[in-house]
């Protein structure tokens, strides 16, 4: 089989893999923008008919020990992704059985082992039941593991916008090329693009302080990007350090922190220097504000200077109102 149909039929099992898996999982609310949405949904409607037909000509599933199987090697989840015994998908293989096999290769480096490209959950589940798990081993390369597991991801919507964004990166790290980065990922070269700025933009111990935020959307994060620093200095740093800001829910964490940037961005665009011949004995920071006008003089001269100004302000004032007036 060449490698471009080997590709193919991922894609095709992939998408059986997914449509069951919506009987199976609790769904969520799309996130994602609705190109994205819409270049998921017409890759899983295309090859759903494939995909029938290949399984009515038969390809062989064997049983594994979960206990033999590793996960990608490049991780797609920011938390703790652990289910438990009282989860959907759970109480659905246990009361019946695991109606759709997932997606393995040989481990490339430990003989014996596995590494999961597709149906994380189910093998998570077989484990959690303490029994083997129905699985399809096929020979995948890097490129055909990386694209199953994002197609698992893109289709199924449980992977927030920042935690997609740092699946891109992730694989960009590792020299795979936008083609890839954008099948693994269902979407397009603009919002790949967007995603990366993100990641390239935000400090990555910023992202982690924050969390997953999995109702925070692609406009907010790039919102945020165009706000953060390099990285993160002294007060914000012991904000997202504080023992009140880790027990927020990741949601609120970036909100705490927008609304960090967003206030500092304001009273730095609002500040503006004076200073005086050059000598640096006197400078001032002017600050303009909707209903307040704050001057703070600086420097050697600062006090007396500050004095000086402060006896002349009935005469400026005045000055100012016949200006205002006319006169």
């Amino acid at each position: 089989m060449s490698r471009k149909d080997r590709l193919k039929n991922i894609f095709e099992e992939a998408v059986e893999e997914l449509a069951a898996a919506n009987s199976e999982d609790e769904r969520r609310d799309p996130a994602g923008p609705v190109r994205t949405m819409a270049l998921t949904l017409g890759r899983m409607e295309e090859e759903t008919n494939a995909l029938k037909q290949a399984i009515r000509a038969g390809e062989q599933v064997v049983d594994l020990d979960p206990a033999t199987i590793d996960a990608s090697f490049i991780r797609d989840r920011m938390g703790d992704d652990t289910i438990e015994a009282d989860d959907e998908l759970v109480r659905s293989i246990a009361e019946g059985e695991q109606e759709v096999p997932i997606l393995v290769r040989l481990h490339p480096t430990m003989q014996g082992r596995y590494q999961v490209a597709y149906g994380h959950r189910r093998l998570q589940a077989a484990a959690l039941l303490g029994r083997s798990v129905k699985a399809i081993v096929r020979p995948l390369d890097d490129r055909e593991l990386v694209v199953a597991q994002g197609i698992e991801n893109s289709a199924r919507q449980n992977l927030s916008y920042i935690e997609r964004a740092l699946f891109a990166h992730g694989l960009e790290e590792r020299g795979f090329e936008r083609p890839v980065l954008m099948q693994a990922l269902s979407t397009d070269k603009t919002e790949l693009s967007k995603m990366l700025s993100v990641t390239r933009q935000v400090p990555h111990r910023l992202i982690h302080a924050i969390g997953s935020a999995p109702s925070i959307g692609r406009r907010r994060w790039l919102a945020l990007a165009e706000l953060a620093p390099s990285r993160p200095n002294s007060s914000l740093e012991s904000m997202v350090t504080a023992p009140s800001f880790r027990a927020a829910s990741s949601d609120m964490r970036f909100e705490l922190v927008f609304a960090y940037l967003t206030d500092k961005a304001s009273r730095t665009n609002d500040t503006k220097r004076w200073t005086a011949d050059g000598s640096g004995r006197i400078a001032a920071d002017i600050r303009a504000g909707s209903r307040a006008y704050t001057l703070a003089f600086k420097a050697e001269e600062a006090a007396s200077f500050g004095a000086f100004v402060t006896e002349r302000l009935d005469a400026l004032y005045t000055e100012f109102r016949q200006k205002q007036s006319g006169d």
